[in-house]
C-alpha cells in the first residue's frame, strides 16, 4: 500500500525484483486520512506501506503509528530525502533548515529568510517549485540560489540549479528544494521587537520598544499558550509564536477590521496555524469555551476590572500595558491586592527643536506583571 507513483516503481523499476503473485497493490487515497481507514481494515494480513526515505522525518511515519498499536508495526526506514539533498549539495545538514512545504504555504520559511541561510523543503509538486521562486523574488530574494532535486534515490533522479528570479522548465514529483537566500528582503530578527513595519496595523500596535519589554516579561517557552487581550495588530501573540517552536495563541479583539488584521500579519509570517482570534471581549468568552487555557496572558486593549479578574483567575503568567490614568489606578488596584511587579515605563526620542534636536517624550507605560 503506497502513493501510486511508489506502486509504479515495484513494477516497473528494472532495478528491483518482481512482485510476487497474489500481491495486492493497493493505492494510498487522497487525503491522506482517508488511508488509515482502509490500512486499520486490513488488519490480521501481512502490509507492507511504502513511503519515502525516512517516514518519520516530515513523513507519514507519525500519522500511522498514532492509529495503531506499538506491537502492531515496524518502521524500516532509508536515508531521508533531506539527507539525500544534503549529500547531493555538500552541505552540513546540522546547518541546514529543513521545513516540510508540500501541504503548508510558503510564508512558513520567512522566518528563516536571511542571507546565506540554506534551507532544504519539501514542495507539492513540480508547479510548486515555481511558486517558491516567485515568492523569493516578490520578496527581493531573487538573487537566491534554488536546487531543484527531483526523485531523490530513485532510477529518475535529476538535480538542477537555478536563481529564482530566472527559474524556467517543468520539474516532476517528488520533489525537494534546497534554496541558499540572497538578496535584500525583509530579515526577521531573533530578538524580540520586530520592526513596527513588520505587522500591517492602524495605529493600534504595541510599538518596538515596549513589546520588546512585554515579550521579555512574558517569557515565551516552548509549546505554550498566550491569551492576547484587545489584540490590536497582533503583534504581541505574533512575536509570542515566532519567538518559540511549538507555541500557540488566542487573540481577543472585538473589531472585525483589526481581526481580520490580525489573521492576515498571521499568514504573512508563516504561523496562522497555531493562532486563533476570537472577535469579542475575554469577560463575554464562557470559561467552558473550549479555548485552550493559557500558560501566559497579555492585556494590552481593553483594560477593565473585569478582565483583570478573569486573568487572574487563569493562574497563568499576567503581563498588562496601561497608559491611560484610568488603567494606571486599575493597575496600582491590582498590584496592591495580587503583589507582582509594577513598572513605568518612559521612553523619548530625539526630534527637531527649532534649528536643533531635543528629546520628545512618548507617553508613559505602566506595566504590571505577576508571576502566579
Amino acid at each position: 500500500m503506497g502513493p501510486q507513483r511508489h506502486l509504479d516503481l515495484v513494477v516497473n523499476n528494472p532495478l528491483s525484483t518482481s512482485v510476487p503473485a497474489g500481491t495486492d497493490l493497493i493505492p494510498w487515497p487522497v487525503p491522506f486520512a482517508d488511508g488509515i481507514a482502509i490500512l486499520a481494515s486490513l488488519r490480521g494480513q501481512r502490509v507492507a506501506v511504502l513511503a519515502s526515505g525516512d517516514p518519520f522525518w516530515f513523513g507519514a511515519g507519525s500519522t500511522i503509528a498514532r492509529s495503531f498499536g506499538r506491537d502492531e508495526w515496524t518502521a524500516l526506514p532509508g536515508p531521508s530525502s533531506f539527507t539525500c539533498a544534503a549529500n547531493r549539495l555538500g552541505w552540513a545538514l546540522e546547518h541546514v533548515i529543513c521545513l516540510g512545504l508540500h501541504a503548508a504555504p510558503f510564508a512558513r520559511i520567512c522566518k528563516h529568510l536571511a542571507p546565506a541561510q540554506q534551507l532544504l523543503v519539501t514542495v507539492r509538486d513540480g508547479a510548486a517549485v515555481l511558486e517558491l521562486a516567485r515568492y523569493l523574488t516578490e520578496l527581493d530574494l531573487g538573487r537566491s540560489d534554488v536546487h531543484v532535486m527531483e526523485r531523490l534515490g530513485g532510477p529518475l533522479e535529476r538535480v538542477s540549479s537555478y536563481r529564482a528570479e530566472s527559474i524556467a522548465g517543468t520539474f516532476e514529483h517528488p520533489v525537494l528544494v534546497g534554496l541558499y537566500i540572497a538578496g535584500n528582503g525583509p530579515v526577521l530578527t531573533t530578538a524580540t521587537g520586530q520592526s513596527d513595519d513588520t505587522f500591517d496595523h492602524d495605529g493600534q500596535i504595541t510599538k518596538r520598544p515596549i513589546r520588546a519589554i512585554t515579550l521579555s516579561t512574558l517569557a515565551p517557552r516552548p509549546g505554550e499558550h498566550l491569551w492576547d487581550v484587545g489584540a490590536g495588530s497582533g503583534s504581541v501573540a505574533l512575536e509570542w509564536l515566532l519567538s518559540a517552536p511549538m507555541s500557540t495563541a488566542t487573540c481577543f479583539e472585538i473589531r472585525r477590521d483589526r481581526a481580520d488584521r490580525i489573521r492576515a500579519n498571521a499568514a504573512k509570517l508563516g504561523v496562522e496555524n497555531a493562532l486563533r482570534v476570537i472577535e469579542a471581549p475575554i469577560p463575554d468568552v464562557p470559561e467552558n469555551s473550549g479555548i485552550t487555557p493559557p500558560d501566559a496572558v497579555f492585556i494590552g486593549g481593553g483594560l477593565t476590572s473585569e478582565t483583570l479578574d478573569r486573568a487572574v483567575g487563569t493562574l497563568a503568567r499576567i503581563v498588562v500595558n496601561a497608559v491611560t490614568l484610568e488603567g494606571e489606578a486599575l493597575l496600582a488596584q491590582a498590584h496592591a491586592k495580587h503583589g507582582g511587579s509594577l513598572t513605568r515605563i518612559a521612553l523619548s526620542h530625539a526630534a527637531p527643536l527649532g534649528p536643533k534636536r531635543g528629546w520628545q517624550s512618548s507617553y508613559p507605560v505602566v506595566q504590571w506583571s505577576l508571576e502566579q
